[in-house]
């Protein structure tokens, strides 16, 4: 076990889950700098490290419209890696992602019908995703009540409610003004295209405020994983810590949601991956974080490349590898469920 100390703050790590986290920061500054080089033809890479120090004839393409979607990939890819680290915390079960259990789609309610309504600033479309995502796990808690939280039926909840904001969603895109349509169906594939310095400066703000929110909160919820029991014997607020973790996850998909658009799959499978890599128990922020981060920066690379020189949106690439990860997590959650029930 390995103790990391800035000031006040310890974080613990095993040496596997530190190699597993250096690995995955190497693979991010890789796929990034690709990222870098490619436009629509491949720049050499020491024009890349010249434009990256502000010198070159490229610096301008480089650091002004290649840079910007880069970052937002790897802080976006992070953000979602947390968001699905969280909820499949407090689900406990790898489909508790919120782009399963309909967060996702609840924010681009949110913030479609503000676009639809009034045209919306990035302020107000991030508010209305975050309200639309909050809402919705509302009513995706609600309605998992019996004689207390049933996890499963949360899952099954949480896809037929997903099922519902997705029709209301098209409704909404088919009612309105043909130029608003179509930028609202270009927007719902989830696209990194077009994306510069001023659109990804508070999105940016925000997710690394959540971020440093589930840092302070991963002891707690690390014990929370354990039991309820055991948490409130150790101290733990458990009530407090599942309302601040549902609104930093929700934090984080809606503000990813309002400038991209849903991007799915990553949330899904990077805390899975991330978990299954650092051989650790529950589901490890840091992991999920570096893994969400690279998986959308490869999958924006594939993106610009299939079918170049056009750059096809992000959310084609994602879908298309999340829906065969998601028929796989539903027959091993199947399979699990007879033999779970046996063995109670």
């Amino acid at each position: 076990m390995i103790v990391v100390r800035a000031g006040p703050v310890s974080a613990r790590f095993s040496r596997r889950a530190l190699v597993v986290a250096v690995v995955l920061v190497a693979a991010g500054l890789a796929l990034g700098f690709a990222g870098l080089a490619r436009g629509t033809e491949w720049s050499p890479p020491g024009e890349v490290l010249a434009a990256l120090a502000g010198r070159g004839e490229e610096a301008f393409v480089i650091l002004q419209w290649r840079l910007p979607r880069v970052c937002a990939a790897a802080v976006f890819g992070a953000g979602l890696g947390l968001a699905g680290a969280v909820f499949q915390n407090l689900t406990r079960n790898p489909l508790g992602s919120p782009d399963v259990i309909g967060l996702d789609a609840g924010a681009y309610t949110g913030a479609l019908i503000v676009l639809t309504a009034v045209g919306g600033t990035a302020f107000s479309l991030t508010g209305a995703a975050m309200l639309g995502g909050l809402l919705t796990a509302a009513v995706v808690y609600a309605l998992s009540l019996r004689s207390g939280l049933d996890r499963r039926l949360l899952i099954v909840v949480g896809i037929a409610v997903n099922a519902v904001l997705t029709a209301v969603n098209s409704w909404i895109v088919l009612r309105v003004d043909l130029e608003v349509a179509l930028a609202a169906s270009g927007w719902s594939t989830g696209s990194l295209n077009g994306l510069d310095w001023s659109d990804v400066g508070v999105p940016f703000l925000v997710v690394g405020v959540l971020a440093a929110l589930l840092a302070a909160l991963s002891r707690a919820m690390h014990q929370a994983g354990l039991g309820d029991e055991l948490a409130v014997a150790s101290g733990v607020a458990v009530g407090r810590l599942r309302l601040l973790t549902v609104f930093a996850g929700v934090g984080c998909t809606a503000t990813v949601t309002a400038v991209t658009g849903p991007i799915v799959f990553v949330a899904l499978a990077a805390p899975h991956i991330g978990r299954r890599l650092a051989g650790a128990a529950g589901v490890p922020l840091l992991p999920a974080a570096l893994t969400g981060a690279v998986l959308l920066l490869a999958a924006d690379l594939t993106a610009q490349l299939l079918l170049a020189p056009v750059a096809l949106p992000v959310g084609v690439v994602t879908t298309a590898i999340g829906g065969g990860y998601l028929l796989w997590l539903l027959f091993t959650e199947l399979r699990r469920g007879p033999a779970a029930g046996t063995a109670g």
